[in-house]
């Protein structure tokens, strides 16, 4: 069975790219997955001039601007690659917006610091014109693409039960202790995306969170559990465990993150690569219908880190080429952001909370708007 876990390619893998930032996720992730994908990095800048150089040199990039605003003003660079922290992102966004010189974008989640930011970013784009998605690379984690086709063709039937089990100690940057908070918006975020790609939008989100004992700096929500019910009757489940016990303090570890699809017809499960040493390992699915007397176990070579981020450009541009939306766009992506919100309210609140309450459509929006004018004149 073909289970689609590559992503499709544009025709033009010339368009030149224009890259903000070179910490890990850029010099790591997006331009090694660049080369391995054939496309064209062409400048680069970052807040520390040395290191955007160091990064160029690495992957052979020809121009290192001396800061983010020359690389702005630079009119040869048609797609602008953003990996900034999410506080930092909204004013490079509305920058670029103000010269209207690329014509798209690809930020990072979160897509803001908060729902308001990423909003306020996504109209920013669609009134100058540029297509915005954002680097929800989970998508295009192999086994999750496998999942996803497992449920589109039908094979496991109508899903009954989900879950995500993430035993994990995420590297925590240094920008994340000026926010007073770490893991929804960093990590349960990547879990909230997924369970929206494989099932769509739930109707409302239950989440319970305390703090991480290994994280010294304050924060709220440093373990997080959360459940998404559906109007079907689906309930999809996270542990997002940043604690894991005493892994780092001298106990055995037990890492990694799970996840699993029970349907009607069928049982499909994953494992995540990312938190095994290398973090390269490739991630692993197996999966069986009613009528298989053992679990179907393909296996592959890429891995979530960095094969997923060919995907997470490829798809703005065949965006760019088509006209259509890109497969992660961020009017869509603003969906992502509620449930995170919601999460967020949820915790503080300690009820469940309807998407809709965070997170109003685009046509209601619009009416709103409208006739809130309306009612000024």
């Amino acid at each position: 069975m073909n289970l689609n876990i590559h992503s499709p390619l544009p025709n033009r893998k010339d368009w030149r790219i224009g890259c903000i930032g070179s910490g890990f996720i850029m010099n790591d992730c997006h331009l090694v997955a660049y080369n391995k994908a054939g496309f064209n990095p062409v400048a680069i800048a970052s807040r520390t001039q040395i290191k955007a150089a160091k990064c160029a040199e690495q992957h052979n990039i020809t121009t290192v601007h001396k800061s983010i605003e020359q690389l702005l003003d630079d009119e040869s660079i048609e797609v602008l690659d953003l990996a900034v922290p999410p506080d930092n992102q909204l004013s490079i966004i509305k920058d670029a917006c103000e010269r209207g010189i690329v014509k798209g974008i690809l930020a990072q989640k979160p897509l803001g610091s908060n729902y308001s930011e990423a909003a306020e970013a996504v109209d920013a784009c669609e009134q100058a014109g540029i297509t915005l998605a954002v680097n929800q690379n989970m998508r295009y984690d192999q086994s999750v693409r496998a999942g996803k086709t497992l449920l589109t063709n039908g094979t496991i039937g109508d899903p009954v039960l989900a879950t995500i089990d993430m035993r994990g100690i995420p590297h925590w940057m240094p920008w994340q202790e000026r926010q007073g908070w770490v893991t929804l918006r960093i990590m349960s975020i990547h879990h909230m995306d997924t369970f929206r790609y494989w099932f769509g939008d739930p109707e409302r989100i239950y989440c319970s969170v305390r703090t991480d004992p290994r994280t010294q700096f304050p924060h709220k929500d440093g373990i997080a559990t959360y459940i998404l019910e559906y109007s079907s009757g689906l309930r999809a489940i996270a542990i997002d465990d940043t604690w894991t016990g005493p892994a780092r303090e001298g106990a055995p570890t037990d890492i990694g993150i799970e996840w699993r699809i029970e349907g009607l017809d069928g049982l499909a499960k994953g494992d995540i690569g990312w938190c095994r040493d290398p973090y390269t390992t490739p991630s692993t699915i197996s999966y069986a219908t009613k009528g298989d007397k053992i679990f179907n176990c393909p296996t592959w070579s890429e891995s979530w880190f960095p094969d997923a981020f060919i995907g997470t450009m490829a798809q703005l541009l065949i965006a760019l080429e088509t006209g259509e939306e890109p497969e992660i766009g961020a009017r869509d992506n603003l969906k992502t952001m509620a449930l995170v919100e919601a999460a967020y309210l949820s915790s503080e609140e300690h009820r469940a909370v309807e998407l809709s309450l965070i997170h109003i459509s685009e046509p209601t929006r619009r009416y709103a708007i409208s006739y809130a004018v309306f009612c000024l004149k």
